[in-house]
């Protein structure tokens, strides 16, 4: 039987979960911000006391891989590495917009379509676009926000807004067929499609894996002093 550890931190949700061939087996979620760094480990370690699962009996390790935060990024798939590294078991990356879809799938109406998104500050988000059964219209882009966004689409039927950048997005696109969801990213999510690929055996090389951050990350310098990072 499979038995995968799930891990989210795109977001600023710390979501890890395990999974068996018969679906979500357990969850620990941690709703708050910034404590990736601090939190993470203590989940894994927590949810795999609490269902008696030793780190030894894991097949595979699934870790959000973006878009999402810079630094909750980094130290999810860091941590995934490092399991997946010691315990010689495969990784699998799984995209952060399409584990925010997923669940939707069988419940929104044809036609209709589902776009998932994250915030990219300001009035940007990162979204992909999935018609009702899920099949890619759109793919991953980073999008600026107006009144006009994703017009085509909101023509053609219902459109399901979902992920943290669906609030913004609300404020400016009043058409009568958007729909906003609060759906939020979770390692549940994550680990019911890693299932899906742990059977079709697509896993990525844990040597050179690295998460989608689509911006390069900037270090601002000081204004007080040009020569300060």
């Amino acid at each position: 039987m499979s038995l995968i550890l799930s891990i989210e931190t795109a977001v600023s949700v710390c979501s890890v979960a395990l999974h068996d061939d018969m679906g979500l087996r357990g969850i620990l979620e941690i709703h708050q911000e910034n404590v990736h760094a601090r939190k993470l480990m203590p989940a894994i370690k927590d949810l795999l006391e609490q269902y008696g699962v030793e780190s030894t009996a894991l097949e595979a390790v699934a870790v959000s891989e973006g878009p999402g935060s810079y630094t909750g990024l980094r130290i999810g798939v860091s941590t995934a590495k490092g399991i997946a590294f010691a315990h010689q078991i495969p990784l699998i990356g799984i995209s952060t917009l399409d584990a925010l879809a997923a669940p939707l799938v069988g419940l929104v109406e044809d036609p209709s379509f589902i776009i998932p998104m994250i915030d990219a500050r300001r009035m940007e988000v990162y979204s992909k676009v999935f018609d009702h059964g899920m099949v890619e219209q759109e793919a991953l882009s980073p999008v600026i926000v107006d009144e006009m966004s994703y017009r085509e689409y909101l023509e053609m039927g219902r459109v399901y807004f979902c992920g943290d950048g669906a609030d913004k997005v609300s404020k400016v696109v009043k058409h009568p067929n958007a729909r906003f969801l609060k759906v939020t990213n979770s390692a549940s999510s994550i680990g019911e499609l890693a299932l899906h690929k742990f059977r079709k055996k697509d896993f990525v090389d844990i040597a050179y894996f690295e998460p989608n951050y689509l911006k390069e990350f900037r270090v601002l310098k000081s204004k007080k002093n040009p020569l300060a990072l």
